[in-house]
Order: structure tokens, then C-alpha cells, then sequence
């Protein structure tokens, strides 16, 4: 916490209202997240109920994820889960790192402007169902959370900190004498052996306990089991003690204590920590699980093994090359405790940056561009070598690369290698500011990880080439400019569907034809794909050619259209044609297919024209295109659009239209180009699109003679 005099009061405070919160609400874990200054990402601030390590795939959480903390911020909205099947099918992502039964609520945490989420976490013996009671008791703990937040003046710009901090249960109640914790053992079991805490450390073992486990007590209390008791260090031993934590429901297991001892063990959690009664097995030989028993291992914990797989369903969803670098970024720096990051891949014979954090840009200038083989950093001989390197300080690093310690200023490194089937794409630094050992562990799961980004940054290269190419194609296929016309002002925009390669068949055009006529002319061709594209350059340049002879718009349709059915593309196409006769002062419209433009006149009232379509392009060759004629009025506007823009799943057709109208309406007299941003943004396309918009707007700017204006009819 920053801003106030003493901030240890202000998180006090907030502690308390946390976990005041989690106690009242019946949750057995609950989680604050706060957003970070640029609101981009979701950062663990506090945890209740659980060792903060349980969180650690998701101390930062970016706020465009699908996630239910994200959701409910994003959305400012209560999201509730109420059961494990639920998570599956809303948010399988979280429920392969949660693969315990149990129901959650997210909530946001919204005052004067919004500060984060809170999560909360119930065992599955909670009803599947939330009351409204119970959801205005979350939502009003959730405003005070803000307002302490506020009170502590806590800055949209103060930094996260670094590691979140664990909130006992009992903040702000007073807390029992140490003598209950032994009673407590007893309430919790048939016959005591011995108690954990939430952290997982033993706080308490009996002499028979002590017999059975092979210990004495003196060396087993204030430790975890998987560190004192080496033939516990299995990940799935660590597994069932979470699932205990977080289910908060009694589990079961046997274990065999060397040489061939087994014990069956039984854990009994609540909110203060585990009780574990532990008996001889009655099995004769029962199965051991998966992994070893002896003294040395190299496996990862339970812990790392879910963060892992939580990374690796994240890597998955990454589209682009800078979402690869975001998301190791994000999540992946943080989980490692990295400070620096340096994305590398192999172009030419040579090392190109494609991605870094943590360093200063004249740093990144040294190292982008190095030669393969530089002996400046280990990049190039790790690369080559296909075997990760690490170093744990600067003189680890400076007895192979002596100038690369100081090039940098960072004290640890490790170099990940990416490999494709024995094909290098690319490199992968973690960096740390401070000396870091690397342990066995945490070499194999980044060793493993390594792979993961590989498959990822070479599926992002693919299609940021793709993306690159299909760009290229659609720029190629519109206008780059608009021609310049006396007597009209005009603008246009072209937005590509978000899901696909981001190209479609939407176009616009505008053409002059001679000194005091123009036309304008919108099309939509079906779908959003390269076939789409090529169709509408097809379209586009016929429609000109056309329209420069000085064909009457219904002519230039009935043409246009013949020519699409003698091609037979299997596409049908939408067009929008009007000539503009600037002498005459005459709007004359023909339509195939397409939804009506709207008409702006100068005293703000704003309406679609009833322009008549006729048939689609490219179904019948001898379809006619009625024609529809209005008064070219001193200062109307006219907005051409094709249907992305007023389309959405279960909206009213008319009804979009009728909004539009009234946006354009509302926008007022500004320049063009702010115009098409506000409409836009009214129309909420700035986020996913399921289908390409393109939006051309035109406007009279001649001032006509004194007289009376025409009418302009219209529905």
C-alpha cells in the first residue's frame, strides 16, 4: 500500500474487512486481487485460507484472460461457480488447475473507479446455487473493500507488490490461547496424531505419530512432510494435502515409509489447518503411486506441476508473436521470480530480439542482431547445443563469457533453448537482478516449459507471417486514399473481423467522375477469408470500371452482377451504389441486397432512406435494381455501412439500424474522422468482432443558392 503516513495501518484495515469477509460469507479461502496502473493485469494482493503458494499460477492475471476474477472485473459483474462441473464447461482453462470439487464467486471490487476482484472459494458441501441475499452480502463487502481502499489512498499508479501476503482467518478477531490448539486437534478428530497448519508445516505431533513416521517430534514440528519425511516428497502425497486444503473435506491416503512400512493416512481439514490421523495400512502390499520412494528426486512439486500445466493451457491460446512475449511476461517471469526477459529468434545466421523486458533499450541494441556463434553470451552455443544453460551469479557467467555480466547488469541468468523437432526457432532468457540458485526442480520445469514456448512462438511466427501476408492483400484490395472532391468532405474506415486472419470481403470506394459528379459505392462480399477478398477486388474494380463510363447505377449493378454470375464463385455479394450529382443536386441509390444508408440532415434529424434493393449480387443474371432518387441538401450527410456494423447474435435488425441513426445523430457536426470514432465506439465494435465493418460517410460542403431546401423523402 502507498499514500498514507503508516501503510501497515491502511493494510491492517483493509486485512481485517478481508478477512471479516471470508469468515461471514462461509468461504474457506478467499483472494483480493488488485488492478495493476496501466489496468491491463490482475495482481494477488492478499490470500485467506490457504498458503499463498497455492495461488501462484495466478498472482498475475491478465485482464483480457478467461478467467473468472477477469470476468468479473472486465464485465463489473458477480460471476458465480457452482460446482467443478460448471468450471469445466465455463472456464476449462481454471479447472485444469482446480481439479477439486468445490464453488466460487468473483467479485468486482468497483468504488470511485474499479480497484480489482474478490475471490471466494467454498467446499463443494455449499448449496450449487446463490441467493440474492447471499449475492448482495458479497457485493456490499466488496464496496467496502473499495472504500478502505480509497480511504487508504491507495494510487491507480502504486506499484504491486512484489510477493502477496498471506491474511489469517482470525485478522481482526482476537485470536485463541496457543494451550487450544491441542483441543482443537481433538474436536477435529476420532484420536489425535498430529495437526498442520495451512501452510502445509507440522504444528503439532503425538509420540505415537512420531513412532509411525520414523521421527522424533523435535525434528518434525515447524516443517513441511514432503521435506522432512523424504519417501513423502511424491507429488501426489503433496496433491492430496491441496485437495484437503481447498476442498476442505476429509481425503485419504497410503504411503509407504522404507522399507516397507505402509501407513494409511487421513486428513481432516477446517479453517485453522489439518488434523491427520495416521494408522498402519490394513492392506497387506497396497499400490504405491506414481513415483519413487527413495531419497533423491528431481520431479517437481505438486505445485509447480499444476503452474506448468496452467501455463502450458495459456500457451495454447496465444495467437500472435507478442502475445508469446506477454504471456511469458506476465506469468511466467513472476512464477520464476525473473526480473528479465529477452525473446530471441534465429534469423540469418544471427540472434534478432522479438521481444524483452527488464532491460534498458540501449542494452537490447547491443545484444539484437549478435552473430550465432558470438561469444558475447551464451545464446548463440546454448542454441546450437539444443541443452539449457544456467548460471547462478556473475562469476558463474564471466568464467565462459567474461562481457556479458556487465553488458547487462543482471546477476543470474537462465538460457532456455527453443527447439522444433530438432529445429531451433529461437531463444528463451530468464534473468535476475539478484544471484539465483537454480534448484533441480526448477530446472526441470522450465527445461519443460522451454518446449511449451517453442511450439507456441513457432505457431505465433506462422501466423503473424499469415497476418502479415493477408494485410498486405486487403490494403492492396482498397483504396489507399479517397480522391479529393470540391463540395464534399469524406471519411472511411475498414475493421476486420477479430477471429479468423483479420480479412475480409468488405470494401467502399469512392470515384470521381468528372468536376461535378462523384459516386459511392459499399460492398460486402460473404465471408472473411482470402476467397472473400479476392471476390471483392473482383467487385470493386468492376463497379469502377463501370461507373467511370457513366453507367446509371441500376446499370452499373445489372452489370457488375453479370459478370459475378458468369464467374459462379459460390459467394453472393451485397453492394450499396450512389451517384452524386453535384450540378443538378441529385442523389440517385440503387441496391443489391444491402442494408439502407442513413441520411443526416442539417437540423440533426437523422433516419435510413428507404432505398428499394433488389436482388443479391451474383444469383440472377437479369436482376433489375430499382433506382431511388433524393435532393442533394446544403450540409446532409450520408453514411454508407455494410452489416457488421448493426449485426449481433439475437439483435433486432431494424432496431440496430434505428440505433445507428440515432449515433450518427448524437455525434453533432465534428470532424468526419472523430465522427466514424464516436459512432464506432457507441456501437461497441471495438472489441470482438464476429464479421468486418467498413463504414464510408460523405458530406455536402457547398453552399447553395438562397432558396428554399427539397424535401428529402425517406422512412
Amino acid at each position: 500500500m502507498t499514500g498514507s503516513a503508516d501503510p501497515r495501518a491502511d493494510t491492517e484495515g483493509l486485512d481485517a474487512a478481508f478477512a471479516e469477509t471470508v469468515r461471514r460469507t462461509g468461504a474457506s479461502i478467499g483472494a483480493l486481487y488488485l488492478l495493476a496502473p496501466d489496468e491491463a493485469l490482475l495482481h494477488l494482493d492478499a490470500v485467506c485460507g490457504a498458503p499463498v503458494e497455492f495461488a501462484a499460477p495466478w498472482t498475475r492475471v491478465p485482464l483480457a484472460s478467461p478467467a473468472p476474477v477477469a470476468d468479473a472485473v472486465r464485465e463489473a459483474r458477480m460471476v458465480w461457480v457452482g460446482s467443478q462441473e460448471e468450471m469445466v464447461l465455463s472456464y476449462p482453462r481454471t479447472a485444469m488447475v482446480l481439479p477439486y470439487p468445490l464453488a466460487l464467486a468473483a467479485a468486482p471490487v468497483i468504488g470511485v473507479r474499479r480497484w480489482g476482484t474478490l475471490l471466494l472459494m467454498w467446499p463443494a458441501t455449499r448449496p450449487s446455487h446463490m441467493t440474492p441475499r447471499g449475492r448482495g452480502n458479497i457485493m456490499s463487502s466488496c464496496g467496502r473493500l473499495a472504500r478502505l481502499l480509497e480511504e487508504a489512498a491507495v494510487r491507480p499508479g502504486s506499484a504491486p507488490r512484489e510477493r502477496p501476503r498471506a491474511v489469517p482467518v482470525g485478522t481482526g478477531h482476537r485470536s485463541a490461547p496457543p494451550e487450544l490448539a491441542v483441543a482443537d486437534l481433538v474436536e477435529r478428530l476420532p484420536g489425535g496424531s498430529c495437526a498442520l497448519d495451512l501452510e502445509g508445516r507440522f504444528t503439532y505431533v503425538s509420540s505415537g505419530a512420531a513412532e509411525l513416521l520414523g521421527r522424533e517430534a523435535a525434528h518434525l514440528l515447524g516443517t513441511l512432510p514432503w521435506q522432512s519425511l523424504r519417501w513423502l516428497d511424491v507429488p501426489l502425497y503433496e496433491d492430496r494435502y491441496r485437495a484437503a486444503v481447498i476442498s476442505r473435506e476429509p481425503v485419504t491416503f497410503t504411503a509407504c515409509r522404507p522399507p516397507g512400512q505402509w501407513l494409511d493416512l487421513h486428513l481432516y481439514p477446517d479453517d485453522s489447518g489439518i488434523s491427520v490421523r495416521i494408522l498402519p495400512s490394513s492392506a497387506d502390499e497396497p499400490s504405491a503411486p506414481a513415483g519413487r520412494t527413495g531419497a533423491a528426486d528431481t520431479s517437481a512439486r505438486a505445485g509447480q506441476l499444476y503452474q506448468l500445466t496452467h501455463l502450458a493451457a495459456a500457451l495454447t491460446e496465444v495467437v500472435g508473436v507478442q502475445d508469446v512475449v506477454d504471456l511469458v511476461a506476465d506469468q511466467i517471469m513472476p512464477a520464476f521470480g525473473a526480473q528479465g526477459l529477452v525473446l530471441s529468434t534465429a534469423e540469418a545466421g544471427r540472434l534478432r530480439i522479438t521481444g524483452h523486458r527488464g532491460y534498458a533499450s540501449d542494452t537490447i541494441a547491443r545484444l539484437d542482431g549478435l552473430p550465432l556463434d558470438t561469444a558475447f553470451t551464451p545464446a548463440g552455443q546454448v542454441l546450437a547445443d539444443g541443452t539449457p544453460a544456467f548460471y547462478t551469479d556473475p562469476d558463474d557467467m564471466r568464467r565462459t563469457h567474461p562481457e556479458a555480466p556487465p553488458a547487462s547488469g543482471k546477476q543470474a541468468w537462465a538460457f532456455l533453448p527453443l527447439i522444433i523437432s530438432g529445429r531451433p526457432v529461437g531463444i528463451c532468457v530468464l534473468s535476475y537482478d539478484r544471484p539465483h540458485p537454480f534448484t533441480a526442480e526448477e530446472r526441470a520445469v522450465l527445461t519443460s516449459l522451454a518446449g511449451l514456448i517453442a511450439q507456441a512462438f513457432d505457431r505465433a511466427r506462422l501466423y503473424d507471417t499469415k497476418l502479415e501476408l493477408a494485410h498486405g492483400l486487403q490494403q492492396g484490395l482498397l483504396p489507399r486514399t479517397l480522391p479529393a472532391i470540391d463540395g464534399l468532405s469524406v471519411a472511411a474506415r475498414y475493421l476486420p473481423a477479430t477471429r479468423g486472419m483479420d480479412i475480409g470481403g468488405d470494401f467502399y470506394d469512392l470515384i470521381r467522375l468528372g468536376d461535378t459528379a462523384a459516386a459511392a459505392v459499399i460492398g460486402d462480399v460473404q465471408g472473411h477469408n482470402v476467397a472473400a477478398a479476392a471476390l471483392m477486388g473482383q467487385v470493386r474494380t468492376a463497379v469502377h470500371a463501370h461507373a467511370t463510363l457513366g453507367t446509371p447505377p441500376d446499370e452499373v449493378l445489372h452489370r457488375t452482377n453479370r459478370l459475378l454470375t458468369d464467374l459462379d464463385p459460390d459467394l453472393f455479394t451485397s453492394c450499396l451504389y450512389a451517384h452524386l450529382d453535384l450540378a443538378r443536386r441529385r442523389v440517385t441509390l440503387a441496391s443489391a441486397g444491402h442494408p439502407p444508408p442513413i441520411l443526416r440532415l442539417p437540423d440533426g434529424g437523422s433516419r435510413p432512406l428507404d432505398v428499394v434493393p433488389g436482388p443479391l449480387l451474383g444469383i440472377d443474371p437479369d436482376a433489375a435494381f430499382p433506382v431511388t432518387e433524393i435532393p442533394l441538401v446544403e450540409g446532409m450527410l450520408l453514411a454508407l455501412y455494410t452489416d457488421g456494423l448493426v449485426e449481433a447474435p439475437g439483435a433486432d435488425l431494424e432496431e440496430s439500424i434505428a440505433c445507428l441513426a440515432r449515433h450518427l445523430a448524437e455525434a453533432g457536426e465534428r470532424d468526419l474522422h472523430l465522427l466514424i470514432d464516436a459512432v464506432l465506439g457507441e456501437s461497441g465494435t471495438t472489441g470482438q468482432r464476429l464479421d468486418d465493418i467498413a463504414l464510408l460517410v460523405i458530406q455536402e460542403t457547398v453552399q447553395d443558392a438562397p432558396g428554399a431546401a427539397e424535401p428529402v423523402p425517406g422512412v
